[in-house]
């Protein structure tokens, strides 16, 4: 092979990439992998949607819809999210990292406000009224994930000290969790804690801290569960779930029943028993149990796998983006919806106690597939301005090479081509 081909290589694979996308060409450099799987994850969510919450909806409102529609709707404005985050120079998150924070924190304010807060079941988590409510612990996420990013950026040289980098950046994620506590959502204030903590590894932050966070994090939440008596019933239905099968234990104990009645194959959306009518809230945070009956173990490995393409792609993003601003965003975006996921599978199957934590892209709830959605946007930012690097420094490579003269009938460069 001739060099001057040799060296046209790395561009022509670039343009012929860009024509292969047709109709995306208005999104230039799009990570199609990445785009497939999150759509492949919110198609599954729309339909176990429905499946797990018609009954309900249908007894309770007269529409069998009323849950899928409002999951639809806050899938389109997560779209609209998602398309805006991608267009966004991840850059200008440093700009607005600061107003994202004052916002997240005047709602984790508001939310404990009587009359503005709504209270459920004496835990004060939304905001908002009919179709439109949104869940200030998830905007707190999403905010620790962006602004965590952009300190611990401009924090590089103090992230091996514990006055100058650990302890400040530990009290300002504190301070999120605090109020998140105060809502009564300690599976919110999980997630704070395991992306705060993935953030610092990400960073390079020593192995002492570390383990000395994990520890810290550890004991207050032990303290934080014997605080209340629910979650220590909580406890102890994930110790002896049958124990109290009929008690705390309730949820997990069916969830278990449905993962167990599907077997390999699953027993198909026209089950004579809708797994609606004897596990409450299914489309919420057991709709992994749902799949598991309707789909079984096929389906229930399959959002295994999409979430584990989910993973692998984004390590990839973070592991060559073009700089330290994206390689920590791009890692807290996965570690973020990744981790989310795992937890609620991990609750929904007994290896973990239930913490309330939705399965991203699937479960029923508009603040997380929305926001989530826009979390991707921002890798999907990120891994464009990888691939457009790559491609400027293979035209920049072409250039520099190209100046030197070819010679009739060798390979190029300075002498002749030795075969």
């Amino acid at each position: 092979m001739s060099a001057r081909v040799e060296r046209w290589i790395p561009v022509a694979h670039a343009r012929a990439a860009g024509r292969r996308r047709g109709w995306l060409g208005r999104m230039p450099n799009l990570d199609l992998g990445l785009t497939l799987v999150t759509a492949a994850l919110c198609a599954l969510g729309l339909i176990m949607v429905f499946v797990a919450s018609a009954p309900s909806a249908y007894a309770d409102y007269g529409n069998p819809a009323f849950f899928f529609e409002r999951q639809a709707l806050w899938l389109a404005l997560g779209v609209g999210g998602l398309v805006f985050c991608y267009k966004l120079d991840y850059h200008e998150w440093r700009r607005l990292a600061p107003y994202l924070t004052a916002l997240s924190m005047l709602l984790l304010v508001a939310v404990l406000v009587p009359h503005i807060g709504k209270e459920v079941q004496g835990a004060r988590r939304w905001i908002g009224a009919g179709p439109i409510q949104i869940q200030p612990s998830v905007i707190a996420q999403f905010m620790v994930l962006v602004s965590g990013a952009v300190w611990l950026d401009r924090r590089r040289r103090q992230i091996g000290s514990l006055s100058q980098g650990i302890r400040p950046y530990a009290l300002q994620v504190g301070a999120v969790g605090a109020l998140i506590i105060l809502e009564k959502d300690l599976g919110s204030t999980l997630v704070v804690g395991v992306l705060a903590l993935g953030l610092l590894v990400l960073a390079g932050a020593r192995l002492r801290h570390l383990l000395a966070a994990g520890v810290a994090g550890l004991g207050l939440g032990g303290l934080l569960i014997l605080a209340e008596p629910y979650r220590v019933a909580r406890l102890l239905a994930y110790l002896h779930p049958f124990a109290h099968a009929e008690s705390s234990g309730y949820q997990a104990v069916q969830a278990l029943y449905a993962l167990g009645a599907g077997g390999v194959f699953g027993t198909g959306f026209s089950s004579p028993v809708p797994p609606a009518q004897w596990l409450p809230e299914s489309q919420n945070d057991f709709i992994f149990a749902v799949i598991g009956q309707d789909l079984g173990l096929i389906g229930t490995l399959l959002v295994l796998l999409l979430f584990g393409l989910f993973c692998w792609r984004g390590l990839k993003i973070a592991r060559s983006a073009p700089d330290r601003l994206g390689m920590l965003l791009a890692g807290g975006v996965t570690i973020w919806i990744v981790g989310q996921a795992l937890i609620n599978v991990g609750g929904v199957t007994d290896t973990i106690p239930s913490t309330g934590v939705p399965l991203t892209f699937i479960s029923y709830g508009g603040s997380s597939l929305a926001l989530s959605l826009a979390a991707t946007g921002i890798l999907l930012n990120i891994s464009a301005r990888r691939r457009r690097a790559g491609e400027a420094n293979a035209r920049s490579d072409h250039r520099r090479r190209d100046r030197w003269p070819l010679h009739s009938g060798d390979g190029g460069g300075r002498g002749a081509a030795v075969d």
